[in-house]
């Protein structure tokens, strides 16, 4: 252990003397880590947001289609789909997008029902009477108001309502809550003026999970009008647009990725002069071929470790405490209007080892290699 301490003390001393050309590939290797790195946290943070707002989700959700575009579903599907074997809970959601030109933000505006389990107030309550909403915390940032404010919203002169903020809330995902804007039933139909006897959508459950094709096949022959969207459909939906995402941001970087593998090439097709004699020095006063060999391993361990572990803590700043500013627009599409989100910080440590092994080993490797072809000639001819 004190011979491997005095190896790895002299690889520091060594990179300190070539400080100004190990600091420069630092911080390219830092760089590269770090974009690296902030496309697969970000995809990862915003799949598993996904996932968990699609954990409470229904098994069927019915939409009414008009020349393939979504809109009000008739409430008199209810008694005929409750009909349907396998059918169990049937609820009818009211709910529509609403843009505020205050803020140049889009939110969803949701009646509460008895589906929003997932739906929990941090502060206050959930609206019980008219007049009374409760917001995500990225409406209430934008609008900067609190519990006991008044939110007014308005889609012209006589669709507008004034309310009363008596709760602010949180889910198990912030892509539920954080645009979301939550009133009674009677609040937004009277606002989005919606017939008294349609729906937005329909949600169904289903008493036997392995029957859910079974069951939207029934629906939709028994209304050949509307659209059964399954929740196994949303999830490989969602999975397919970020790997797609991710794919594209990955392939814009595929030049900072190129010069990389280029510079691990170049490190081991060998090594300049100086350090061909430094090698046959140690060989003539004694040093053994193992003992270059660690040499160069720990000073590649140094550089390529201490590189990726600043490249990991710059991309984590990046996603999580400046909310991915450069990649946000890109995996998000349309949502830059959506109300700032701050994506958890949820982290795939397999990801981080698939990343190690395809950047710091090679690194590692291409400064061993070309040494031990340096150490193992005769320390004579290299120094000359």
């Amino acid at each position: 252990m004190k011979g491997h301490g005095r190896i790895i003390e002299y690889a520091l001393s060594t990179l300190a003397r070539r400080k100004f050309k190990n600091f420069s590939v630092a911080a390219v290797f830092s760089v590269l880590i770090a974009v690296l790195s902030s496309i697969l946290f970000l995809m990862h943070a915003y799949k598993t947001e996904t996932l968990k707002l699609l954990d409470n989700s229904p098994e069927i959700i019915l939409q009414n289609m008009s020349g393939g575009r979504h809109e009000l579903i008739p409430t008199e599907y209810i008694g005929t789909l409750s009909g349907i074997a396998g059918v169990g809970q049937i609820t009818p959601r009211y709910w529509g997008y609403y843009y505020d030109s205050l803020t140049s933000a889009n939110y969803t505006l949701m009646a509460f029902d008895e589906t929003m389990r997932d739906v929990k107030p941090i502060d206050g309550r959930m609206p019980a009477a008219d007049g009374e909403c409760a917001v995500g915390r990225g409406v209430a940032d934008l609008r900067q108001v609190g519990i006991k404010d008044d939110i007014f919203l308005t889609l012209g002169t006589e669709q507008n309502v004034n309310l009363k903020i008596v709760g602010t809330f949180t889910a198990n995902s912030a892509i539920l809550t954080n645009d979301l804007v939550v009133l009674t039933k009677a609040d937004l139909i009277k606002f989005f003026n919606m017939p008294a006897d349609k729906a937005t959508d329909i949600t169904i459950e289903v008493n036997n999970p392995a029957e859910v094709s079974m069951v939207a096949r029934k629906i939709r022959r028994t209304f050949p009008d509307s659209r059964p969207i399954l929740k196994n459909e949303l999830l490989r939906t969602y999975d397919n647009i970020f790997n797609w995402r991710g794919g594209i941001v990955l392939i814009m970087f595929f030049g900072a990725i190129a010069a990389f593998m280029i510079f691990v090439w170049d490190k081991a097709t060998g090594i300049n002069a100086e350090e061909r004699q430094e090698i046959g020095i140690l060989k003539a006063i004694g040093w053994e071929t193992s003992d270059v060999l660690q040499l160069k391993f720990w000073e590649g361990v140094v550089v390529s470790l201490s590189s990726f572990l600043t490249g990991l803590i710059l991309a984590y700043m990046h996603v999580f405490y400046f909310h991915a500013q450069f990649l946000a627009p890109v995996l998000k599409g349309w949502s830059v209007l959506f109300p700032k989100f701050e994506p958890m910080p949820y982290i795939d440590i397999y990801q981080i080892f698939v990343l190690f092994f395809l950047t710091v080993v090679p690194y590692v490797a291409a400064c061993v290699v070309p040494s031990w072809k340096a150490a193992i000639s005769d320390p004579d001819s290299v120094m000359r």
